[in-house]
């Protein structure tokens, strides 16, 4: 039964990884990122910023959930 929870907690790991270096690289630098992909430029700055601030709370889950599996897997491991 560990190794199952082990497994799952690998899997989830890898996941939120994955999907943790998506928002991060979808994150706006100088001047471009999520805002600028979809059309947006100085003209759409309301949708742009709700668009980013939902993309900071998506990546802060992402990040939340990864720290969480990493402990787990740390405590997992010992044995």
């Amino acid at each position: 039964m560990r190794d199952v929870v082990m497994y799952l907690m690998v899997g989830v790991n890898l996941l939120s990884t994955i999907g943790m270096v998506a928002g991060i690289l979808m994150h706006s630098g100088k001047g471009g990122g999520l805002s600028d992909m979809f059309g947006g430029g100085s003209g759409a700055a309301l949708g742009s910023a709700a668009a980013e601030r939902n993309l900071n709370r998506i990546t802060m889950v992402f990040a939340l959930v990864w720290v969480i599996t990493v402990l787990s897997l740390g405590f997992l491991l010992v044995r």
